[in-house]
């Protein structure tokens, strides 16, 4: 298993947002390239052979509701850093789970990569 800590996606990621196409691509430019500097500095171990399954906690800034299927959209540019930096393709990740924690300051998002052998309920 895989797990590290990249940072909480900008609120100019979020489907909801309705930014100029031009600063979203720079946005999500920009914090990809945050993802994939995070994970080669976190130095992960090899990544299991197979299929995988991600595991997403997100750690918010602040108390306010978030919509879970946002979350993940919001995040995608990460996950493509993510992958950037660990060398796979995103199409490995046969399943997705995500959960939502209680607030930290500054906020994050704790990723966990599973092979599909070792079983989504570790």
């Amino acid at each position: 298993m895989i797990e590290l800590e990249l940072p909480w996606p900008p609120s100019s990621l979020s489907p909801n947002s309705r930014l100029h196409w031009s600063k979203l691509s720079k946005a999500k430019r920009d914090f990809r390239r945050t993802c994939w500097i995070c994970t080669l500095e976190a130095k992960p171990g090899p990544v299991p052979a197979g299929d995988l399954h991600l595991e997403l906690l997100f750690m918010p800034p602040d108390a306010r509701s978030y919509d879970r299927d946002n979350l993940v959209a919001r995040f995608k540019a990460g996950i493509d850093g993510l992958c950037d930096g660990l060398k796979i393709d995103d199409a490995r990740f046969k399943s997705v789970t995500c959960y939502v924690a209680a607030p930290i300051k500054g906020g994050h998002v704790t990723v966990r990569i599973k092979g599909e052998d070792n079983g989504i309920a570790e």
